[in-house]
């Protein structure tokens, strides 16, 4: 499925569609365009003995709190196309209503969902789920939309399809969604959600094998951290 991203009204932004355009220079335009896709593929397969007994292992760990322990969600991908991502569960079911509730109660809460499209202090987030989350744990099952050629190992933050009137920008639609990427790894618990828009448009412009393997360490800082959202 793809939305007719062109008829998205993007504030300060021209239409998506007319964006639709592929990295300048040639080395970047070879990495971003088949080495990079390869490299996801190479990287999400030789992972994958270790990482499948993790994903399991939590799995159940989330399905004894009685749980479906996955959870899916129709995301933007490149080019406005729909797909589902797949995550480890982390919050209460019926949690789209919950935050509703809380917002209507909430002034102070409101204002900083729309402002940051995220909470600080979120209900709905289970202990677990909080755990896997400052982990980042919760993203491992996206290696499977990675194997799909949905996302990358690094790219953009998965967009909400109503996210999408909101985001100030282009970069996001010209680029695969990463497990992780430059806002993943940036202070993201203090931007808003507009902010994100420069941080796509700057990995966007300097996209190269370089930059992903910056971005892949300093992932794995936030990882032993435990500083994700």
């Amino acid at each position: 499925m793809t939305l007719q991203v062109n008829d998205v009204n993007h504030r300060g932004a021209t239409p998506v569609a007319s964006a639709f355009s592929e990295a300048p220079n040639g080395l970047t335009k070879l990495y971003a365009g088949s080495v990079k896709r390869g490299l996801d593929v190479l990287l999400v397969v030789l992972s994958l003995p270790i990482v499948l007994p993790i994903i399991v292992f939590l799995a159940v760990l989330v399905a004894m709190d009685g749980h479906n322990p996955f959870y899916t969600q129709n995301r933007v991908g490149r080019h406005g196309r729909i797909f589902r991502i797949y995550k480890l569960r982390t919050m209460i079911p019926n949690a789209k209503a919950s935050l509703e509730s809380y917002l209507a109660s909430d002034s102070a809460a409101r204002a900083e969902w729309e402002a940051n499209q995220k909470l600080r202090n979120d209900p709905r987030i289970t202990r677990l789920g909080k755990l896997l989350r400052n982990s980042s744990l919760d993203e491992l099952p996206q290696l499977i939309n990675v194997l799909k050629g949905d996302m990358s190992l690094i790219g953009p933050r998965p967009m909400m399809i109503e996210q999408m009137p909101i985001y100030p920008g282009v970069a996001y639609y010209l680029l695969r969604p990463g497990v992780s990427g430059n806002w993943q790894v940036s202070d993201r618990n203090g931007t808003t959600f507009a902010a994100r828009a420069a941080y796509d448009t700057e990995y966007h412009r300097d996209l190269s094998l370089w930059l992903d393997i910056k971005i892949i360490v300093r992932t794995l800082i936030v990882v032993l951290r435990g500083t994700g959202c």
